[in-house]
């Protein structure tokens, strides 16, 4: 097996958060590294040098876009292995010009944003976060407890839109034995999937429409495309049952976040985010102040050690490109037009 000259691109977080000694010495078997083995940027003497000779490019979060300028001090690299999810703010059509192998680490990406989500989905039948913010303040009296509907898990049709990496592992989770599948209806929204394979998860594909308007709880798996900024507005909030709960560890400009904050103000809906449009929201937003919004900061996906089973996908991709295999999460220009 050959060792072709690679260079790690990505902000020091990425670096020290992804990169501890087992992913280090891994690296170091299968590739040649020259001095910086680690840059931030393109633009320092240091990382020109090293563009020179450079064939793989291992990037992660805070990697500089691989603008045609870049690429012209890269004459030799053939391949760009990502250890993060979206490649899109990474790739320009210089890279597709330049007809490069581009893989990421989404599908790895996807499992603790799947753990997350339906983590948030059983709270949210409990109404849990909710609760807990007005426990603050309502300390010594819990008869609020009956203010907020239904509390349970059981009979609830729950909605996922986006059969995505993401949104197949969630009703996967949902549907396994031990969930209680048989008192709960998983409904799936995307233009996309095969009603087949959506049958066959468990789950049934309808139209978005219906689905907001069955759910109790809608959990949001679509990328952030053109087509899909805010596909839910005022209207598609409207359809939503009063009570339910939207949970949205997407993208936060799937959602029009003023028709959000009108719903939620009003105590209708209720809505847990970990990602938002803008993000983070401004400080004045209301969402901030209401008990029936729960919001994370940007937290479901892979984080800490989780973060290094990206690494880990990307240095196999690695691995196969040295020994002349095919890659198996390759990127390319026509997926621009369906994934984030």
């Amino acid at each position: 097996m050959r060792r072709p000259e690679a260079l790690l691109v990505m902000d020091d977080r990425a670096r020290r958060m992804q990169f501890g000694p087992e992913e280090d010495a891994r690296l170091r078997a299968l590739a040649t590294l020259g001095d910086p083995v680690h840059v931030t940027a393109f633009d320092t003497p240091a990382a020109k040098e090293r563009l020179a000779d450079v064939e793989v490019l291992v990037t992660s979060w805070g990697a500089p876009r691989i603008t045609a300028e870049v690429l012209e001090l890269a004459p030799r690299l053939r391949a760009v292995l990502h250890c993060a999810g979206s490649v899109r703010p990474l790739v320009s059509d210089a890279v597709w010009d330049r007809d490069l192998l581009v893989t990421n680490a989404v599908a790895e990406n996807a499992l603790p944003v799947a753990e997350f989500t339906v983590a948030a989905i059983f709270m949210a039948g409990k109404k849990a976060p909710f609760l807990a913010s007005v426990a603050r303040t309502r300390r010594s009296d819990w008869s609020f407890v009956d203010e907020h509907g239904v509390l349970s898990n059981r009979d609830r049709t729950i909605g996922v839109v986006g059969f995505s990496r993401t949104g197949r592992q969630v009703v996967a989770r949902l549907t396994a034995p031990g969930a209680g599948p048989e008192s709960r209806e998983i409904l799936v929204a995307d233009p996309l999937a095969d009603p087949a394979a959506v049958a066959a998860a468990g789950a049934r594909l309808v139209p978005l429409d219906e689905l907001l308007a069955a759910s109790g709880i809608v959990t949001l798996h679509a990328p952030e495309l053109p087509s899909t900024r805010k596909l839910i507005g005022a209207r598609e909030l409207a359809l939503m049952p009063d009570g339910a709960t939207l949970i949205n560890t997407a993208r936060g400009a799937v959602v029009d976040t003023a028709a959000l904050e009108r719903e939620c103000a009003s105590g209708r809906l209720y809505a847990m985010l970990d990602v938002t449009d803008p993000e983070p929201l401004p400080s004045s937003s209301v969402l901030y102040d209401l008990p029936n919004v729960m919001i994370t900061p940007h937290v479901a996906g892979s984080l800490g050690t989780e973060a290094r089973r990206m690494t880990g996908a990307a240095l196999d991709e690695l691995e196969r490109y040295a020994r002349g295999e095919s890659l198996r999460s390759t990127v390319t220009r026509a997926d621009m037009e369906f994934v984030a």
